[in-house]
């Protein structure tokens, strides 16, 4: 049985900003660290903390870009940075062109367009399998032609639980 379509996020959010996401105490924690996303990926980078310093599963940063796209950062194994981006074609964009460069995310620009012109997705589809949203659950969300970036993450937060808590920290 599927879980019932989570709320989109309020037109009162902004099209773009940043938040970092731990477990507190069995719970969420989402902390606004820009409500306009930044273009700073090394200062993104360094809002995750030391790795290993929160326990496991460890927090991540989500960046959404002007609604176009998102970005998610996380530590993995033996410190390195995961990286997810919704749209790996946006390199327009410099958060999105530093992003690819930096973890080395394969972009098919070829291939990468449907008739709707919707990009792909790029980089670590599983940087939620230990929340328990393995990449074959996360797909459809980051593939869906008719959703924005921060429709994405709504669907993504109330899959693993802090939907409300991503509400009230980018809607407040």
């Amino acid at each position: 049985m599927s879980a019932p379509e989570p709320a989109l996020p309020a037109s009162t959010w902004p099209p773009s900003w940043a938040v970092l996401v731990s477990r507190s105490g069995g719970g969420w924690r989402v902390q606004l660290l820009a409500a306009d996303a930044s273009d700073e990926l090394p200062v993104l980078e360094r809002a995750l903390g030391e790795p290993g310093a929160e326990g496991w599963p460890p927090p991540f940063v989500v960046v959404v870009d002007s609604r176009l796209y998102f970005v998610v950062l996380r530590h993995g194994p033996g410190g390195m940075v995961r990286a997810l981006i919704s749209d790996a074609t946006m390199q327009e964009w410099v958060l999105g062109a530093e992003v690819v460069e930096r973890y080395g995310i394969a972009v098919d620009e070829d291939g990468a367009f449907d008739d709707d012109e919707t990009g792909w997705p790029g980089g670590d589809l599983d940087v939620f399998a230990d929340d328990g949203l393995p990449a074959d659950d996360l797909r459809p969300i980051v593939t869906a032609d008719d959703l924005w970036a921060d429709e994405m993450v709504a669907r993504i937060a109330a899959r693993l639980g802090f939907a409300d808590e991503l509400a009230a920290a980018v809607g407040a």
